[in-house]
């Protein structure tokens, strides 16, 4: 029987995964840039421009928004670490996405080289 880790090497055999020093530059060049944690991990912090889709409900938001039905999109998708990342990636070959890639490290990564972070703004109620 397959675990988890089983599960994330095979998709990290079969999908792009770039480095987090190339991870700007494929970031510019794509039209979409998806966080697929959590609503939680989303709003304690992501990368500048990301929309949320957690890998759970990931393949249920791309095959119901019209703007992310095009399967020559250029996605570049991220995690915690790069294990969701690199799952969802495999999902997104398998409903016909030509262009997928995933940020190795993921967050952690990103943050850890220093570079910028966005967290939403609270209401202010004072």
């Amino acid at each position: 029987m397959k675990n988890a880790m089983d599960l994330v090497s095979a998709a990290k055999a079969r999908v792009a995964e770039i480095p987090v020093s190339e991870a700007d530059a494929a970031i510019r060049e794509a039209d979409v840039l998806i966080d697929v944690r959590e609503e939680s991990e989303f709003a304690n912090g992501h990368l500048p421009g990301a929309i949320h889709a957690s890998r759970g409900m990931l393949e249920f938001k791309l095959s119901s928004t019209p703007a992310l039905a095009s399967r020559d999109l250029k996605v570049v998708l991220y995690c915690k670490t790069s294990g969701r990342a690199a799952l969802a990636a495999a999902a997104m070959q398998e409903m016909g996405y030509l262009n997928v890639k995933s940020i190795a490290g993921g967050f952690d990564g990103w943050v850890a080289a220093g570079k910028p972070v966005a967290k939403p703004e609270l209401p202010s109620f004072g």
